[in-house]
């Protein structure tokens, strides 16, 4: 299984859309709260180079935004 880790904040529609991919799916995630985390949002920034959410890395590969398709494509889901 692939290592998920989501950046998001509370109040990001697209955060809770991504979040809920992954659960409809079944796939274990990490969650870092970037409005709270200091750590954490300085963590995404280094990655994505930029301050939206929801930043998503997925064994590496990050995705800025929900980007449902690019997203089923990195973990293989289909449908």
């Amino acid at each position: 299984m692939k290592k998920i880790t989501v950046y998001s904040t509370p109040t990001c529609v697209y955060c809770v859309m991504a979040k809920n991919f992954f659960t409809k799916n079944g796939l274990e995630y990490v969650e870092y709260n970037v409005a709270e985390d200091l750590k954490a949002r300085q963590e995404m920034v280094d990655k994505s180079h930029q301050l939206g959410v929801p930043v998503i890395d997925i064994d590496g590969e990050i995705f800025v935004g929900f980007d449902k398709s690019a997203i089923s494509t990195a973990l293989g889901i289909t449908g």
